[in-house]
């Protein structure tokens, strides 16, 4: 195996390791504050945009705009959301994190990130170096990845 299949290789156990560990804490903490992954995706979606309505998160779940009000009215329930008129439009419905939501949503993250504070404990700091300098190196060249164009379809 060449020296570019290798770090493919080693990437791809990275990626496989971290998304497992993530995702096992994050999913543990929405099933222990009852929460849905899509109901934790749509916060995360309303956090992003600021005030959204239900079309813009039902676009962006690829669910239907009853599916999506069905989601969001749990939410409202729950306290994490609230929903207001819309000033210009009354008939339109605005929808924000509540001050409960933005903490739900920050313990998730944290949940989620937690095991890399765990990990950065097992770290000698002339690793956490090295490591430090290499993901810079990663994070450089991901971002020129992303300002070539497109290739054509």
């Amino acid at each position: 195996m060449g020296l570019s299949e290798t770090f493919v290789a080693t990437l791809g156990g990275w990626i496989e390791v971290f998304m497992r560990r993530s995702m096992r804490n994050f999913i543990l903490y929405a099933r222990q504050n009852g929460l849905s992954m899509t109901q934790v995706a749509a916060m995360f979606q309303i956090h992003r945009k600021g005030i959204s309505n239900v079309s813009d998160i039902g676009d962006e779940l690829g669910i239907t705009n009853p599916a999506a009000s069905q989601l969001l009215e749990r939410l409202v329930l729950q306290g994490l959301v609230v929903r207001t008129e819309d000033p210009n439009d009354r008939r339109l419905k605005q929808i924000a994190l509540s001050k409960q939501g933005e903490v739900v949503l920050q313990e998730s993250i944290h949940a989620r990130q937690k095991w890399l504070e765990d990990l950065a404990e097992r770290i000698s700091p002339e690793e956490q170096e090295q490591v430090i300098a290499a993901l810079n190196i990663l994070i450089e060249r991901v971002g020129q990845l992303e300002d070539m164009p497109a290739p054509d379809s």
